[in-house]
Formats: structure tokens, C-alpha cells, sequence
């Protein structure tokens, strides 16, 4: 009888650095996927309606918007970049469109694309001062973020409201029962997945925010992929505040978007991309933001109060940076990733 010969110290460390890694990468998925269905099993025994169809569709109509601009924002993160405005992009969308509407004689799909074009140039700001003039991406869009709020409260303090039947379809009409800003979500998801696992684009986003400089050395554009992202994500947190406006038949531009880029940083961030760029997936962000919506529906139900579910979103963006930082370290350990400089240092020597 023979007897396989047991493994040697070193080749056991290679297989407890496998483990590791193999951990770091699922981590944030399989957590995040057996938190969703605790939060499910625990908001079904606590409120009857919680599964209902009205209520199911509820959840899908409330994360709808937040899957548009999440997916946008994965992207950027993805490429080691991160934008921080889409906030206020939001309600800079929301509220050019509705001036649109409401002082021109032009119609509703011209107001969408009066709206999502403002924020495609906000996008493109914040794309050239990070990209081109290697600005830092936080300071740059925190500082958008501020701007393009008070320059939307300076185009109109006043709420806009009266939009119309057609405009209002985009934010309550449905196609075959479904709500139409969920079929936008649903398309966007498709999209971005496809364009990440199936297209070159989609590899070159991943090896922009992997290594820039071996990327740049590949010929691959380090500035210009990036900057075509931070429009994309304008365009998108845009469109998601026409949305919201054709919603409510009301655009506000005080409150519009206001506080949204946290929500939105938390459903990428829980979806296990990493914050250096260069890890994660779409489908990661769809467990993301409905981790968020799940949650935020049930505390509605359960009648808890707007300020401990600011407490409880404030918990959930912690926990991701946790998950982030434990992720990160236990694939850095495995040797699998490469310490590399940021894509602005890179682009230094273009």
C-alpha cells in the first residue's frame, strides 16, 4: 500500500497563499450575497408586505437609479479614478431639464438631453483636471461636487415642477408591469457587464487601474479611457436626475441628489470593487445596490426613522472599506497583485 508523500512547508504556504487570495477575491461577494439574504429572511418575519409583488417592485423602482449611476461609477473605480460629484450632477440634470421644459417650447427629449449633456460636461471637467493636469480625483470632484451645486441654485432657486404626461412616463410609466427607470437599470447593468467581460474596453479599464504604467506601455491610452469614463459617469448621475425629476413632476435644486454619492460610493465599494482600481465586476454591484435597497425598504417598514437609516447606510459604507482594505491585503499577499504608481504619475511621462 502506498502512501501519497505529504506536501513540503513551502508548497503548503503556496496553498495558504491560494486560500488567501482565493478569500480576498470572493470575499466582498459571498459576504455581501449571505448578508442580502439575512436582511431578507429577517425583513419577511418582521413586516408580511415585505414580499409582496407591490413591494418587491418598490425596491426594484427605488435602486433603479442608483444601479444607473453605480454602474457609471464602478467603471471609474475600476480605472483607479473616483468621482465623488454625482450629487449634485444629479440635480444639475434634473433641474436643466425641467427649465426646459417649463421655458421652452421644446419638448421632453430635448430637456433629457439638454440635462444628461450638462452633466457630460461636468464629467469632462473633472475627467481633463484629473487626467491631463493629474489633479487629485477626490479633491477635484469634491470640489465639483460644491460647485455644481451652487451653480444650480444660482440657474434656480425654485423648485420646478409641472413637467407633463411624457416626461413623467420616464420616472412612473411601466412596459409590460415593469417600471421604466428599471428597464434603463436593467439595460445598464447589461451593458456594462458585457463591455467589462467581453470587449477590449473592458480589459484596458481593468489594466488601467491594475498597472497604468505597464498599460501605458502596452499602448494603452491612460488618460483618455479615464476621461471617457468620467463623462460617461456625468452623462449617467445626469440622466439619473432626470429620473428622479420625472419621478416626483419635480425638480428641486436644493435637495436633488443631495447625499447620493455616498449611497452610490457604498453600493461599489460593497460590491467588491476595490478602491486602488483594477478588481471587481458588475455583478458585484448589483448585489451592492440591492444590499442598499433591501435594506432601506425594510427599515421603512419596520418604521424606523430617517436617522438611524443615515446611521445604518453610514455602517454599511464602514464595512465596505473593511471588506476593501481585508480583500486588497489578502490578494497583495498571495503575490498576485503588482504595486504600481497611480495612472497620473504614468501620465507624467506620456
Amino acid at each position: 500500500m502506498t502512501t501519497s508523500p505529504s506536501p513540503l512547508p513551502g508548497q503548503t504556504g503556496a496553498r495558504i497563499k491560494d486560500v488567501a487570495s482565493w478569500l480576498g477575491s470572493h470575499l466582498s461577494r459571498n459576504v455581501l450575497l449571505a448578508g442580502l439574504a439575512a436582511l431578507v429572511i429577517f425583513f419577511s418575519a418582521s413586516s408580511s408586505v415585505f414580499l409582496s409583488v407591490d413591494n418587491v417592485r418598490g425596491i426594484a423602482l427605488e435602486s433603479a437609479i442608483l444601479s444607473i449611476v453605480a454602474v457609471a461609477e464602478a467603471l471609474v473605480v475600476l480605472s483607479g479614478f473616483v468621482d465623488l460629484s454625482v450629487g449634485s450632477v444629479m440635480g444639475l440634470g434634473g433641474v436643466v431639464a425641467g427649465l426646459v421644459i417649463t421655458h421652452s417650447h421644446a419638448g421632453w427629449g430635448v430637456a433629457v438631453l439638454a440635462g444628461v449633456g450638462a452633466g457630460m460636461v461636468v464629467g469632462a471637467i473633472n475627467g481633463v483636471l484629473c487626467t491631463y493636469l493629474r489633479m487629485s480625483p477626490m479633491l477635484v470632484t469634491l470640489g465639483t461636487l460644491t460647485a455644481v451645486r451652487g451653480a444650480t441654485l444660482l440657474v434656480t432657486s425654485l423648485p420646478l415642477f409641472g413637467f407633463g404626461s411624457g416626461f413623467g412616463f420616464l420616472g412612473v410609466g411601466r412596459v409590460l408591469g415593469i417600471p421604466v427607470p428599471v428597464l434603463f437599470a436593467i439595460g445598464v447593468f447589461a451593458i456594462g457587464g458585457v463591455f467589462l467581460a467581453l470587449t477590449p474596453g473592458g480589459r484596458h479599464v481593468y489594466a488601467v487601474g491594475v498597472n497604468p504604467e505597464a498599460a501605458y506601455l502596452s499602448g494603452i491610452s491612460v488618460r483618455r479611457i479615464p476621461l471617457v469614463l468620467f463623462v460617461l459617469t456625468g452623462a449617467a448621475a445626469a440622466f439619473g436626475g432626470v429620473l428622479f425629476a420625472a419621478r416626483l413632476d419635480s425638480a428641486p435644486p436644493g435637495t436633488l441628489g443631495v447625499g447620493f454619492e455616498l449611497n452610490v460610493l457604498t453600493a461599489v465599494l460593497l460590491g467588491g470593487v476595490a478602491f486602488e482600481g483594477g478588481r471587481g465586476g458588475i455583478l458585484g454591484v448589483l448585489l451592492g445596490v440591492l444590499f442598499l435597497g433591501v435594506l432601506q425598504n425594510g427599515l421603512t417598514l419596520m418604521n424606523v426613522t430617517d436617522f438611524w437609516q443615515q446611521v445604518a447606510n453610514g455602517c454599511a459604507l464602514v464595512a465596505a472599506a473593511a471588506m476593501d482594505i481585508f480583500s486588497s491585503r489578502a490578494t497583495v499577499r498571495s503575490g498576485r497583485r503588482i504595486s504600481s504608481p497611480t495612472p497620473s504619475s504614468v501620465a507624467a511621462k506620456a
